[in-house]
């Protein structure tokens, strides 16, 4: 097997993985608040974070620099990003929450202007056009004359948490600290963070141990597992494009796991929203190459 097939591999995983989160998320929700699953998920990934780092001998790397960075980075992701985006999940459909999350490398294009001094193609403002018409059929449930939002601060927050996963990687773009290490010392700020909000809100309460399970799954799968999976596959291909295209495979079936495990029925809106998102991905993905990381 050639190193490009193996890296093939590597993101069909992490794929596989990513077209899961939705439904976890959801499921996860019925039972803890955002930040109950944030706080959670976040200690399991930084657990299995801490221990590839212990394995592959950079703990004293980890330890002795690039804290600066993590000071700032760590209240981005994980802190802002992923409470942003379960408050999201929390008060729209996962298939309407994860469409409108899809639209993070178009923000990206745009936010690079002011930046990073990038300038917007023709290509750039007919994705943005094209993606953001999905946008709105997906908030306006399909009534795209009617301003009346379903619920509009549940859109606020999807678009929001597009922004700032823009924003981050953006921000990260001169970071030099090794990718498995970097995330680990983001997590370390980020989950004292998070334990001290818990603490001074809702509290640490027992949920049973379905919650529990779901917590675990999406620390150790979205956050953790199909990370490392994704480095893997960018490090390891020949062409960043081979492997980047793969995330298009992972609304369908994120759509579908919600609709057979959550009983969401699957809107038309979502439907063509979903397809012109994606269609304005592929215009932009036709002239630059992604940014190495993507998520769900």
């Amino acid at each position: 097997m050639t190193q490009d097939q193996h890296a093939i591999l590597f993101g069909l995983g992490a794929v596989a993985l990513w077209s899961t989160v939705a439904t976890a998320f959801k499921v996860a929700l019925n039972w803890m608040s955002p930040l109950e699953l944030m706080w959670l998920a976040s200690l399991v990934s930084w657990g299995l974070m801490g221990a590839l780092v212990i394995k592959r001998g950079h703990l004293t790397q980890a330890l002795n620099q690039g804290w600066r960075t993590a000071a700032w980075a760590g209240l981005m992701n994980p802190v802002a990003y992923y409470l942003v985006l379960f408050a999201a999940y929390d008060r729209l459909p996962g298939q309407e929450a994860m469409a409108l999350n899809y639209t993070w490398a178009l923000a990206m294009a745009f936010l690079a202007v002011p930046i990073l001094g990038q300038r917007l193609t023709r290509l750039d403002i007919v994705a943005g056009l094209i993606a953001y018409a999905g946008v709105w059929v997906i908030a306006t449930r399909g009534a795209v004359f009617d301003v009346a939002f379903a619920d509009p601060l549940g859109v606020v927050f999807a678009l929001a948490s597009t922004l700032l996963w823009a924003l981050y990687w953006l921000l990260n773009a001169k970071d030099k600290r090794e990718p498995l290490v970097g995330q680990w010392q983001n997590f370390s700020v980020g989950v004292p963070v998070l334990t001290l909000l818990l603490l001074l809100g809702p509290g640490m309460n027992w949920h049973g141990w379905p919650a529990l399970g779901a917590g675990v799954y999406v620390g150790l799968f979205e956050m953790g597992i199909a990370f490392i999976l994704w480095q893997l596959a960018v490090h390891k291909v020949s062409r960043t494009a081979k492997v980047s295209n793969l995330i298009f495979l992972s609304p369908p079936i994120s759509l579908l796991l919600l609709h057979v495990i959550v009983g969401e029925p699957i809107l038309p809106s979502t439907l063509i929203g979903l397809v012109l998102i994606l269609a304005g991905l592929g215009v932009q993905q036709r002239q630059k190459s992604p940014s190495p990381s993507v998520h769900s």
